[in-house]
């Protein structure tokens, strides 16, 4: 997941099996990927816009000369997301690279732990407090907390294919979701883990 140069930003959703998404460019990488009632997604954003729908979010660069460049660019990014969410839902576990190039907009910390996430494997889980001992280590020792790594977590805006739903807490805990727990409960079980393992009520 590399930074990119600022483009106009484009938007367009997509119908999965479990709701409609958000999907968002910069016209080089995928910047945003979330379900319509994500916490942090924002609810206008999703107005107008109806599935294969795409709507350049920057206004002030309509009429400018590199305009169908960039609706080129963006409509291969989407192109790419939904490939790789139709092969998913399909149970063909589709590699991360190939998906579209990454660019979610974070701190260099959540990156890193986005980067993290990004490399669970499909239908396996990692605790809050693997990831941070993970990250610790190739940061070359020391402490890191589990909370400061849920937090991180908690903020990616690139889902499912960033599987933060393979993140769950300690022993039972299941941990939270930024978009519902059935959401995150259906991933899983779409994924073949046993969500028999965990206490569903729990969050955290």
């Amino acid at each position: 997941m590399n930074e990119h140069a600022r483009h106009p930003i484009v938007r367009a959703t997509v119908e999965i099996p479990i709701g409609r998404m958000m999907m968002t460019t910069d016209g080089e990488a995928l910047t945003e990927l979330c379900l319509e009632d994500w916490w942090w997604a924002p609810s206008e954003a999703f107005q107008g816009l109806d599935a294969d729908d795409t709507d350049n979010a920057d206004d002030a660069d309509a009429g400018n000369a590199d305009t169908s460049d960039a609706d080129t660019d963006a409509a291969e990014v989407f192109r790419q997301t939904r490939a790789w969410l139709e092969a998913y839902f399909a149970g063909e576990r589709p590699e991360l690279d190939a998906a579209p190039p990454l660019n979610p907009h974070g701190t260099p910390f959540q990156r890193e732990v986005w980067d993290l996430v990004a490399e669970i494997p499909y239908g396996q889980t990692v605790s809050y407090g693997e990831l941070a001992a993970e990250l610790a280590e190739r940061r070359g020792g020391g402490r890191m907390a589990a909370q400061a790594v849920g937090g991180a977590v908690k903020r990616n805006p690139i889902t499912i294919i960033v599987p933060c739903h393979r993140v769950v807490g300690a022993g039972r805990h299941f941990g939270g979701y930024g978009g519902r727990l059935d959401v995150k409960a259906e991933l899983l079980e779409h994924e073949g883990v046993d969500l028999g393992r965990f206490d569903l009520h729990t969050v955290g």
